[in-house]
């Protein structure tokens, strides 16, 4: 089969097309036959070397997400057939192959049936920041009616999803975002208050949108000050869920609030083989959630399933222009 890989770490134009062994599903897992995929910043930072380069070895197949269409199925795998469509968060991490491929095999755990209502493209963009947004607002904060919710990007890849699902679970949403254009989105996706955070002090927006008392839950999908931000935007005895921690902060405020922080990294399950029909069983109910109209995906570009369209789509997310989902589609 084809793939799309890399021989070292470098910029975005690192991508080189290469012939591979097509796989073959092993006990528990597909095969499917890739239609789609997405870029995520995890993806662009495996091919720069910074981060999740564990395990990985030369040629080296990226990405994690995927939808595509089941074209073999393992032994002991009863939920999939051949010929299902599916999506889900597959590899592209400490040295399993990524989704940059003709095919890929996949823990059938990981996956469920894409969405009905959506394409190849647009399920693509999901597996990953929702699983994410999932795991902190559903599994750790169990948001509740009423909650006074802030999620930090709210147009960026895991904040849509994030602010979304808060706003399902009868939150009083706000978000944070730099230019009006980005407000516009961010409340046709559900926000009820906005705060452009170049303008307006963590102090001020709290002030304004919670009458000074602070927010239930403050999701930061962007780390360093923002995680700093979020302790001061949090409630006494709040809760700040973070998918960054890989960094130096000062936790003062934390201390002196009371807040409870807590970190999200969904990839765990699939680097430790741990808890991973979790991810194939959040998939599953946030399909019936788009079907139903209920969450929708925000598409930033798409760029051809070709060498040169993965090295466009690494270069416009890393551009930080991106406002949502960058995917590479069939």
């Amino acid at each position: 089969m084809k793939a799309i890989a890399i021989f070292n770490h470098g910029q975005a134009d690192v991508f080189q097309e290469i012939e591979t062994p097509s796989p073959t599903a092993r006990r528990g897992h597909v095969v499917i036959d890739v239609k789609a995929t997405s870029v995520n910043p995890v993806d662009t930072k495996i091919r720069n070397g910074s981060e999740g380069t564990e395990g990985l070895s030369f040629p080296a197949i990226l990405h994690m997400d995927v939808s595509g269409i089941v074209s073999s199925v393992g032994e002991g795998v009863s939920k999939f057939k051949v010929g299902d469509e599916v999506y889900g968060c597959v590899g592209g991490i400490v040295g399993i192959p990524g989704t940059l491929a003709d095919q890929v095999e996949a823990d059938s755990r990981l996956i469920a049936h894409k969405p009905a209502s959506l394409d190849f493209g647009d399920a693509a963009s999901l597996p990953l920041v929702a699983i994410t947004a999932w795991e902190a607002l559903i599994d750790r904060a169990s948001v509740k009616p009423g909650d006074a919710v802030l999620v930090h990007g709210g147009t960026g890849g895991v904040g849509h999803i994030g602010l979304q699902l808060a706003k399902l679970m009868g939150a009083r949403v706000a978000t944070t975002v730099s230019t009006p254009e980005k407000a516009e989105i961010a409340r046709a996706l559900g926000a009820d208050y906005v705060a452009f955070y170049r303008n307006e002090t963590p102090e001020d927006y709290t002030r304004r949108i919670t009458e000074g008392s602070g927010f239930d839950t403050v999701f930061d999908t962007l780390g360093g000050g923002v995680l700093i931000n979020s302790l001061k935007a949090a409630k006494i005895k709040g809760h700040v869920i973070s998918i960054i921690g890989y960094d130096n902060y000062d936790l003062t405020d934390m201390h002196f609030k009371a807040l409870r922080l807590d970190l999200v990294f969904m990839a765990v399950s699939i680097v430790h083989d741990l808890d991973r029909s979790h991810h194939g069983e959040i998939l599953t109910k946030l399909s019936g959630l788009i079907d139903r109209g209920l969450v929708k995906p925000l598409i930033d570009k798409r760029y051809p399933f070709t060498v040169e369209g993965v090295k466009a789509a690494h270069a416009r997310l890393e551009s930080g222009a991106a406002i949502g989902k960058v995917i590479i589609a069939r």
